[in-house]
């Protein structure tokens, strides 16, 4: 790769950046929007009564697990998509569509079935009879919306693999906008329903799924862009080979995704022996870093979107670039966030909290999660970068190391223990992230330089 310092190079990487940007900030008001989701759900069943707001707790919980990991399988679209585009074969692109649409039917009925049959793991709990119900039928009735939110993802993943972001954001916005009327009338039981409490969040969920792939449908049917593929007429059968090639991509991305989740439950539990002060503190810092995530999570799947299409086209070296020029672009958005999070870190806290005790904590805990701003945007740029290239299994690997072997134990070490320094409780299990993040960013750095290398060279 030419990498000489010359204003045509300089010119080529603003382009790069711009294109990024392009890319990039639909999706992130479509993440924005989708969180926002959960904020009104979690506002809404308050007003409706404790327990209730407690069961849709419970129930996102155990959902959650299930979305991110059945989603993650099929982000593979849109690298698969991405590289078809680049490479000038949309007519093959309808293909990977169908075969997309029966892993995400499969999954839909997976994750119906798993949310139907919660009763033992509840049971299990010990739980008041009351909430157990309440827990039960909030599950029971977003379930139904499950096998529509699978195929939409699909839809989704295909649109971004074309580099079409804009009309994601609407359709997130879209939902938004139907789940707080939803809510609304399903929660309280207005307009003549009976009053369901946190189950009608549930049903409210359930059919802003339906909304979205209705949408989508309608999106991919009257798009110009999309409208000449045969994407709903005439249909494919299913695959085998097409549908390997999906789930060898997709897998490792879903069981990456339910790594990084899961260990974040992991240190919840380790820290509730610790009281209700240090799991809210822990809890908006989590909160808060979540949110600001969102940039570089979203500047990661632009990453996945320009790289794919440049590796399609056979322009190996422009995709080197564009990788690494977006991971540039991503530590300068993290440096950003970084300075603002240490300013702010007081008045971010106190606007989660008026508890003095709790905020302090917080304001803590929040500027440990400032230094990990660097590491976070590097990991998680790379890993965007390397799905571009189709790259998912050693990731996973990597991932798995990065937070499961070092990050978590040092976290422990840290905060339980009085073997290295003295017992730091949640403040340790963050330093324990920074460390763990910070490997992972080195070694995902590290393969993303070696695969971007041996493609161009190849």
């Amino acid at each position: 790769m030419n990498t000489s310092l010359s204003p045509s190079y300089f010119a080529i990487k603003k382009a790069e950046i711009k294109t990024l940007i392009l890319l990039a900030w639909p999706i992130m008001i479509a993440q924005l929007a989708q969180n926002t989701m959960g904020f009104v759900d979690t506002l809404m069943s308050a007003r409706a009564g404790s327990e209730d707001l407690a069961a849709i707790a419970l129930g996102t919980s155990l959902w959650i697990p299930i979305y991110l990991a059945f989603s993650g399988i099929l982000m593979a679209i849109t690298p698969l998509v991405a590289h078809l585009v680049g490479g000038r074969k949309d007519n093959e692109t309808p293909q990977i569509f169908h075969q997309g649409v029966w892993v995400a039917l499969l999954l839909g009925l997976m994750s119906l079935w798993l949310l139907q049959s919660t009763q033992p793991l509840l049971s299990l709990l010990s739980l008041e009879p009351s909430l157990e119900d309440k827990t039960r039928g909030y599950l029971e009735a977003i379930s139904w919306g499950f096998p529509a939110l699978m195929v939409y993802q699909n839809i989704r993943g295909f649109s971004e693999g074309y580099g079409k972001t804009s009309a994601i954001m609407k359709i997130a916005l879209l939902a938004l906008l139907c789940n707080i009327p939803l809510n609304y009338i399903l929660i309280f039981g207005k307009f003549g329903l009976p009053e369901l409490g946190g189950v009608g969040c549930g049903w409210a969920s359930a059919i802003v799924m339906w909304v979205m792939l209705s949408a989508g449908v309608i999106y991919t049917r009257r798009s110009q862009q999309f409208s000449q593929l045969p994407l709903w007429h005439p249909w494919h059968r299913p695959h085998l080979k097409t549908i390997a090639q999906f789930l060898r991509l997709g897998m490792p991305i879903g069981i990456a995704l339910l790594i990084e989740a899961s260990m974040f439950s992991v240190i919840a539990l380790l820290l509730a022996p610790y009281g209700e002060v240090v799991l809210a503190a822990h809890q908006i810092t989590l909160s808060y870093t979540g949110m600001i995530f969102m940039v570089p999570l979203s500047i990661a799947m632009a990453l996945t979107i320009r790289v794919g299409q440049l590796k399609g086209a056979g322009n190996q070296a422009q995709a080197r670039l564009a990788a690494f020029t977006g991971i540039q672009f991503t530590l300068v958005v993290a440096l950003v966030t970084t300075l603002l999070t240490m300013l702010l870190a007081s008045q971010i806290a106190r606007l989660y909290t008026p508890d003095t005790e709790i905020a302090t904590l917080a304001i803590l805990l929040l500027t440990i999660a400032a230094l990990f701003q660097f590491s976070d945007a590097l990991q998680v740029s790379a890993a965007g970068a390397l799905r571009g290239y189709k790259d998912t299994f050693i990731p996973l690997l990597l991932v798995f190391v990065s937070f499961w072997l070092i990050g978590l134990p040092a976290g422990y070490l840290l905060g339980l223990t009085d073997w290295l320094v003295p017992a730091m409780g949640a403040a340790g299990f963050w330093y324990g992230l920074l460390i763990g993040l910070s490997a992972g960013a080195v070694m995902l750095m590290t393969r993303l330089n070696r695969v971007s290398r041996h493609v161009e060279t190849t």
